[in-house]
């Protein structure tokens, strides 16, 4: 896992999704990322990461982006309609609140010394998905 920071964007797997989102604008890909969480047994890292990158990309699109969401991102956030993007906004929700509870990611950060950092950045998305 190629992770450098607790915040939802500071690893590999978030930053390729987030330039194929800047590449395709494509809210297929937000839904492919967040698709199988909220009901998968065990959440890997890989796709903790995707799905909570694609959930930040979700709270942009709603208008409420997190402070670690990457500069190029914001002006295709804005560009897009917000209401295309509530149908995926229950979906981010759930995922994050999955891999907050029951995933590889969260024992990794339950084990390190930014523990109540990286669960106060799942809540302050889960907060920015209402």
């Amino acid at each position: 896992m190629s992770t450098w920071g607790y915040y939802n964007f500071d690893n590999d797997l978030a930053a390729d999704l987030a330039a194929k989102f800047r590449d395709t604008h494509s809210l297929g890909l937000l839904s492919e990322a967040l698709a199988d969480i909220p009901s998968a047994e065990t959440i890997g890292n890989d796709a903790a990461q995707e799905a909570l990158a694609a959930a930040e990309l979700v709270a942009a699109l709603l208008g409420k982006p997190g402070e670690d969401l990457p500069a190029d991102l914001l002006p295709i956030t804005v560009q897009l309609n917000p209401a295309e993007s509530t149908t995926l906004q229950g979906l981010a929700r759930e995922a994050v609140q999955a891999v907050s509870k029951r995933s590889d990611l969260q024992a990794h950060w339950t084990k390190g010394d930014n523990k109540k950092e990286w669960q106060q950045r799942q809540q302050d998305l889960l907060h920015r998905l209402q």
